[in-house]
């Protein structure tokens, strides 16, 4: 083993141990509660109008900050935590593991995305926040803005087939890169629903959290079966081919 994949072994034994995923659950679920308090008695307000402000021209502000192809740059990276993308990229992994015969593994994917969704939208019915109106929206928008579901389904959706890649890898650098990749797609997208003026911060802030916390749950849940279920331990183990 080289210098490098020791130095990564170690933070990500940590993190993938039962008791290090439930700490880190339990983590994300106070600062969320914390957070999600915050913004319920606006608290949050005026700083989240303010850093909006900050991102639109003072004497136009349906003009956002920066060169035209930001704008352009934003609404395409949006997309990548948009709901048809989503459900793009969650069924070819499922057709990819149908083909391999992980039918277990494909109902754990299932069952992750599927209740990251529905808990993200009992979250917005529950809180009800309105959208920002301090500038134009510069994306169609139709739910409640928190917690941003761009935000909280993309670390959701993209940490979970993070994690699933990052099992078919054998180097520990390799899942670090995998699990990177997925941890900067969801930063990337919650950036611009901020840029486009339909979230506040806070919004995305609670999006990363809630999804965190769920992918870390589901993580704990399916070690946990795997511990438990022989099958699902030989299917893990089984060489893609």
């Amino acid at each position: 083993m080289s210098g490098w994949d020791v130095a990564v072994t170690r933070p990500l034994g940590l993190v993938t141990r039962p008791l290090g995923l439930l700490l880190l659950v339990l983590v994300c679920c106070l600062s969320f509660i914390a957070l999600s308090d915050e913004v319920a008695e606006g608290e949050t307000q005026q700083l989240d109008e303010r850093m909006l402000l900050a991102l639109r021209n003072p004497e136009d502000p349906a003009r956002p900050r920066g060169p035209w192809w930001l704008r352009r740059t934003a609404e395409d990276v949006t997309a990548l935590g948009g709901v048809p993308v989503l459900t793009l990229a969650t069924l070819a992994v499922c057709g990819f593991l149908l083909l391999v015969r992980r039918y277990r593994t494909l109902l754990l994917v299932l069952g992750a995305t599927l209740g990251g969704a529905g808990l993200n939208v009992l979250l917005k019915q529950f809180f009800a926040r309105p959208r920002p109106s301090v500038v134009p929206h510069l994306t169609e928008v139709v739910s409640q803005s928190f917690p941003s579901g761009h935000a909280m389904l993309s670390a959701t959706v993209y940490l979970t087939l993070g994690a699933l890649l990052a099992q078919l890898a054998e180097r520990k650098r390799l899942k670090l890169y995998v699990l990177t990749v997925a941890l900067l797609l969801s930063f990337l997208v919650g950036l611009t629903r901020v840029y486009l003026g339909v979230h506040y911060p806070t919004d995305v802030l609670g999006g990363w959290v809630a999804g965190l916390a769920w992918a870390l749950l589901m993580a704990f849940c399916a070690r946990t079966l795997r511990r438990r279920s022989p099958a699902l331990r030989a299917e893990a183990r089984r060489p893609v081919a």
